[in-house]
């Protein structure tokens, strides 16, 4: 078949792309959508158990119970075979979830187990920074990459009526493989562990006809966040969005809004109940400016909703470990595929229509009657301009039964004002806050002082270090004339 050279749109597009994301477009890769934490489990220690060369694993969480032990003792297997195992997991992930000693029986199998970024003097706020990597590399020829973390939470629980949790990832064949070792290097590296001694392997061959870019973020890199700003600027006819812990930025729902009122099909898919509240709440208070651009918002039903994809135009479609929230974009190690090809893209969207059939959509609710005012929404019917007593009483019962069946008929739930609970909760801690500081200033001062004082530590250490480094350059200087 012979293929018609590229336009020059189309030359623009993709260089563009490639340099918001900071990455390549590497072709002749084969895609496998991976639905559900099962799924992945089952694809995962299948991998690890065929795996001859090197297994490289790195996880958000990995939590010490059924699924996390089977996985340790799969590796545990490999590592007494000669095969080269090494593991990254995140210190607040793990924070509770599994200590030093679940990794004693890997690292006296002759693995290697490497803690991302626990807190260190001379880094006072360092820790914040996050590995939130979900991803596994085997032998240098087969890569998953996922929301999915190693925990039995993702598998739900049948005797207590919880439904897994809906999640998606990826595997990967072909020349994107030899991108997910190098960002797995790139976070060993960064631990300030020794280097691995990766056993020699011929590149992956090509597996497929995909195109796609595999987008390792590291903190202040921002190549996810300005690759979503772009996708959502290109995009003509539909942007659909799945994220587990949407917190709007004021660009980024810019985008989205002018996307919107262009005519473009703008969707968002985020939990109905979820796993942090705080961050939910904050979620739905941004809903309102998205719903007056025209974006349609959906509830999942479900018990958590913690997959991140993208899908537009039938053609582009993303999936990985991103958020759209700035601990993601700018914050934490974080990789994500980004994937051209039609095929895949109808698969996801496939996937993503399937998902609303579990979700309920958002609406905003009608605007309230003032004397001498017109009704402004398109969902409003006119109602008599004033209502006392009885009356009035009865009407607002009529709408809430009204809102409560249209939610169950229509699946449809009216946004009223979100943002009042909101500020009404921040008033209530505030208001506790000021009355624990005037009744109990030492609550307040002794936490303050204590912070001040590992950060006055810190930064002398912090200072120290960067003097020492500063001497032995000059020494070294001093030395070679």
């Amino acid at each position: 078949m012979i293929t018609s050279p590229p336009t020059p749109n189309r030359l623009l597009a993709e260089q563009a792309l490639s340099r918001a994301a900071g990455a390549p477009l590497l072709g002749g890769n084969a895609v496998e959508l991976l639905i559900d934490a099962q799924a992945h489990y089952t694809a995962w220690l299948a991998a690890i158990g065929n795996a001859r060369r090197c297994v490289l694993l790195e996880n958000y969480i990995i939590r010490n119970d059924k699924v996390g032990q089977a996985f340790r003792d799969a590796l545990v297997e490999r590592a007494r075979e000669g095969v080269l195992v090494a593991v990254i997991v995140d210190w607040m992930g793990c924070l509770g979830q599994s200590g030093a000693s679940f990794w004693t029986p890997l690292r006296e199998a002759g693995g290697l187990v490497q803690v991302f970024n626990p807190p260190r003097l001379g880094h006072s706020l360092g820790w914040m920074s996050r590995d939130h990597r979900k991803q596994l590399v085997i032998d240098g020829q087969l890569g998953f990459l996922s929301g999915v973390c190693i925990s039995a939470k993702w598998l739900g629980d049948a005797a207590r009526r919880v439904a897994p949790w809906r999640d998606t990832g990826v595997a990967l064949r072909g020349p994107a493989v030899a991108e997910l070792e190098a960002a797995f290097i790139n976070s060993w590296t960064a631990t300030g562990a020794t280097p691995l001694p990766l056993p020699p392997a011929p590149q992956p061959a090509e597996a497929g006809s995909m195109s796609l870019r595999v987008i390792a973020t590291q903190p202040a890199t921002a190549g996810m966040y300005r690759l979503d700003q772009m996708i959502a600027a290109m995009a003509r006819r539909s942007l659909w969005l799945t994220d587990a812990y949407f917190v709007g930025v004021a660009p980024y729902v810019q985008a989205l809004s002018a996307a919107a009122r262009d005519g473009v099909d703008v969707r968002l898919l985020v939990p109905g109940t979820s796993d942090i509240p705080l961050v939910a709440g904050m979620s739905r208070s941004g809903y309102r400016p998205l719903l007056k651009a025209g974006i349609r918002i959906f509830e999942w039903n479900g018990s958590m909703l913690h997959a991140k994809t993208a899908v537009a135009d039938g053609q582009w479609a993303r999936v990985g470990s991103s958020n759209l929230n700035l601990a993601s974009w700018l914050n934490n190690r974080e990789i994500d595929v980004a994937i051209e090809d039609a095929g895949f893209a109808a698969q996801l969207a496939a996937q993503y229509e399937q998902d609303l059939a579990n979700a309920t959509e958002i609406v905003l609710a009608p605007r309230r009657y003032r004397r001498g005012e017109k009704v402004r929404s398109s969902q409003a019917r006119p109602q008599p301009r004033h209502m006392g007593g009885s009356s009035s009483r009865a009407a607002a019962g009529a709408l809430r039964i009204a809102n409560s069946m249209g939610a169950a008929l229509a699946e449809r739930r009216v946004l009223g004002d979100t943002e009042t609970g909101m500020l009404a909760g921040t008033a209530l801690l505030l208001a506790a806050l000021a009355v624990v500081a005037i009744l109990w200033p030492a609550v307040i001062s002794w936490p303050v002082g204590g912070l001040a004082a590992w950060s006055a530590l810190n930064a002398g250490i912090r200072a120290w270090q960067l003097r020492q480094r500063k001497q032995q350059r000059i020494g070294s200087i001093d030395e070679s004339d």
